[in-house]
């Protein structure tokens, strides 16, 4: 890995490896939290600008009970809908 300074920022330089894998920096691993199963999104705008953030992987656990039915449900049969 490669640091620089640049004005009030810096530059952290990973290497891509076979099969288009790279590294996070530790430094922004622990800043930002980052554990195994998060996502990494990368956004690209007009001008080409890349930017990197990351986000919790979203499980069926985080999100049962968010939405509201007026239809009457069953849990388990929705589970077991789900996953066999």
């Amino acid at each position: 890995m490669i640091y620089s300074l640049h004005g009030d920022f810096m530059i952290i330089e990973t290497k891509v490896y076979k099969k288009n894998q790279t590294t996070i920096p530790a430094e922004l691993r622990k800043k930002h939290s980052v554990k195994p199963d998060d996502i990494v999104v990368w956004k690209e705008d007009d001008e080409g600008n890349i930017q990197v953030s990351f986000r919790k992987k979203v499980k069926v656990e985080d999100i049962i009970g968010i939405g509201k039915t007026k239809e009457r449900t069953n849990a388990v049969n929705l589970k077991r809908s789900l996953y066999g």
